[in-house]
C-alpha cells in the first residue's frame, strides 16, 4: 500500500472539510449566533491537522484499488468524527456519541436523528445538518477528485469506491472531468429546486437547507413539523418532482441535457425505477384513500412517501404509521429497493435487483435446458461473470451487516417493527422507520451500543460495504 499517498490524501480531504466547516460559521455570523466560534475553532483545528500530515507530497502518487477503498473507509469516519465536534462544542449535542450518530446521518444521507426538538437548534447547526446531506450526496472524494488535483493517475479506483452501484463508467476519458460534469448537474438541480421553493413561498433559508436534503436524498428537517409544516400542495410537488430526479442516474441526466434521448428511454434501470414508484403509489393511494376526503389527496400523500422511501430521502408530510398495513409493507420493501445506480438514493439500488433477478431466470433455464449455453445482458450489454459475482458478495455482506446489527438492536428488548426498521432504515440510508423510530419518533432513546451499531450500518450503507468491511479484513492490511 502507497502508506504516504494515503496518509496526503486523508489531509487534504480534512482541509476541504474544514473549508466547508466555514459555511455554518458564516451563517451563524449572520445570524448573530455563538455556535459560529465552535465551528470556526473546529475548522481551524481540522485545518492544522491536515495541513501536518499533507505537507509533503510524496513522489509515489498513485493511487490503487487497494488505496482507493481504504481512503474511503477511512475518510467518512474522519470526517464524521471532526464533523460533529461543533455541536458539542456548541453543547447542542454534548454526548460524542449522538454527535458522531448525527454527523454520520448527515454525511451517508440517511437522516436519522437523535434530536427529540429542533427549536434549540443554531441556524448554523441547522445548517451543517443539511449541509452534509448535500456533500455526502455526491460524495466528497468526488468533489475532491473533481476540483482538487491529488493523485497523478488512476482516481477511478476512488470514484468506484465512493460512487453507489454495480458499475461505474466515465462520461468522458478523464475522471476529474466526469466528476466535474456529475458535480455541476448536482449544483445545478440544486439551484433550481431552491428557486422553485422560493416562489412557493417558502423561506429562503429553509429552502436552501430542504433543497440540500432533497438533493442529497437526505431528509434531515429544519423544524419539528418537517415538509407537512408548510401545508403546501405545490411544495410538495416540488419536492416529490426533485426527490425522483435525484433518485436517477446522473449518467442518463448527462445525456438527456446533451441531447441523447436514446440511452434514456432505453435504460432498463430507469423503467424500472419509474415503473415501482408508479405501481407503489396506485396501490398506496387506493389502500389509504378512506383516510382523505378524496384520491387526490390520497395520491398526493402516497406519491410523496413512495418517492421519499425509494430514493431514501426520508422526508414525511404525514404520519404513515397509521396507514393500512399493505401501504407500510410497500414502503418498508422500497426501503430496501432503494434508488438507481450512479445517483445519490441509497438501498440496494434497481439494477442489482434486476440483474438477480434476471440471473435467477436464467439459472431456472438451465435446469430445465441443462445444455444451453445463454448470456446476460442488461441495458444492452452482456454482463460478466464478475459483476454477478459481486452483486452476490455484497448481497452477502449486506445480509451479514443486516443481521449482526438486528442481533445487537434486539438487547434493547424493544417491539420487532421498531429494531427491525431501525437497521432496515440505516443500512438502507432512509431516515425514518416505523414506531419508535417512525415518523414522530427519532433514535435518542436508544443505548449508546445501538447508536454505534446503526452509525456503523450507515456507514457500510452508503459505502456499499466493501471499504468499510476490509478494514477489519487480514489480508487486506498484509503488504
Amino acid at each position: 500500500m502507497n502508506k504516504k499517498m494515503v496518509v496526503f490524501t486523508l489531509g487534504k480531504l480534512l482541509k476541504v472539510e474544514a473549508v466547508l466547516l466555514l459555511l455554518p460559521c458564516i451563517v451563524g455570523l449572520i445570524y448573530r449566533e455563538k455556535a459560529a466560534l465552535s465551528y470556526a475553532v473546529v475548522a481551524a483545528f481540522v485545518f492544522i491537522i491536515g495541513t501536518l500530515i499533507s505537507w509533503k507530497k510524496p513522489k509515489n502518487r498513485n493511487i490503487y484499488a487497494k488505496e482507493g477503498f481504504f481512503i474511503v473507509g477511512v475518510s467518512w469516519t474522519l470526517l464524521s468524527l471532526f464533523g460533529g465536534l461543533p455541536f458539542m462544542i456548541a453543547g447542542e449535542i454534548p454526548s460524542l456519541t449522538d454527535a458522531f450518530f448525527e454527523t454520520v446521518s448527515g454525511f451517508t444521507t440517511t437522516g436519522s436523528s437523535i434530536l427529540t426538538t429542533l427549536s434549540n437548534i443554531s441556524h448554523a447547526s441547522l445548517f451543517w445538518r443539511s449541509f452534509t446531506h448535500w456533500v455526502g450526496g455526491m460524495g466528497i472524494l468526488v468533489f475532491t477528485v473533481a476540483f482538487i488535483p491529488i493523485a497523478s493517475g488512476r482516481t477511478m479506483h476512488i470514484l468506484k469506491a465512493e460512487m453507489p452501484g454495480p458499475i461505474i463508467g466515465k462520461l468522458v476519458s478523464k475522471v476529474s472531468v466526469t466528476a466535474r460534469i456529475l458535480y455541476v448537474i448536482y449544483t445545478v438541480l440544486t439551484l433550481i429546486q431552491i428557486v422553485l421553493l422560493i416562489l412557493g413561498g417558502m423561506p429562503v433559508f429553509d429552502s436552501f437547507l430542504n433543497s440540500f436534503a432533497t438533493a442529497g436524498t437526505g431528509g434531515f428537517s429544519m423544524s419539528d413539523a418537517g415538509i407537512a409544516g408548510y401545508n403546501s400542495a405545490y411544495i410538495d410537488g416540488v419536492i416529490t418532482t426533485f426527490m425522483i430526479l435525484f433518485g436517477i442516474n446522473f449518467n442518463l441526466i448527462y445525456f438527456f441535457l446533451i441531447g441523447k434521448i436514446a440511452p434514456v428511454l432505453k435504460s432498463e434501470e430507469l423503467r424500472g425505477y419509474l415503473g415501482i414508484i408508479a405501481a407503489s403509489a396506485i396501490l398506496i393511494t387506493i389502500n389509504i384513500s378512506s383516510q382523505f376526503p378524496s384520491y387526490l389527496k390520497a395520491f398526493r400523500y402516497a406519491v410523496f412517501q413512495v418517492a421519499s422511501i425509494i430514493t431514501t430521502t426520508g422526508f414525511t408530510t404525514t404520519n404513515y404509521d397509521k396507514w393500512p398495513m399493505f401501504s407500510q409493507v410497500i414502503l418498508l420493501l422500497l426501503m430496501f429497493v432503494g434508488a438507481c445506480a450512479g445517483s445519490t438514493g441509497g438501498g440496494i439500488k434497481v439494477s442489482r435487483i434486476q440483474m438477480l433477478v434476471k440471473h435467477a431466470l436464467q439459472e431456472l433455464k438451465k435446469v430445465v435446458h441443462s445444455r444451453s449455453v445463454t448470456s446476460m445482458e442488461y441495458e444492452g450489454e452482456t454482463i460478466a461473470p464478475k459483476t454477478i459475482g459481486n452483486i452476490h458478495a455484497y448481497l452477502v455482506l449486506y445480509l451479514l451487516v443486516f443481521v449482526v446489527s438486528l442481533l445487537i438492536l434486539s438487547l434493547e428488548n424493544i417491539n420487532f417493527q421498531t429494531t427491525f426498521s431501525a437497521v432496515a432504515t440505516c443500512i438502507n440510508n432512509v431516515g425514518p422507520g416505523f414506531k419508535a423510530v417512525g415518523p414522530t419518533g427519532n433514535f435518542g432513546f436508544l443505548s449508546n451500543l445501538s447508536k454505534w451499531t446503526l452509525s456503523f450500518a450507515m456507514l457500510a450503507g452508503r459505502l456499499e460495504m466493501f471499504p468499510i468491511l476490509l478494514l477489519f479484513s487480514k489480508s487486506f492490511w498484509k503488504s
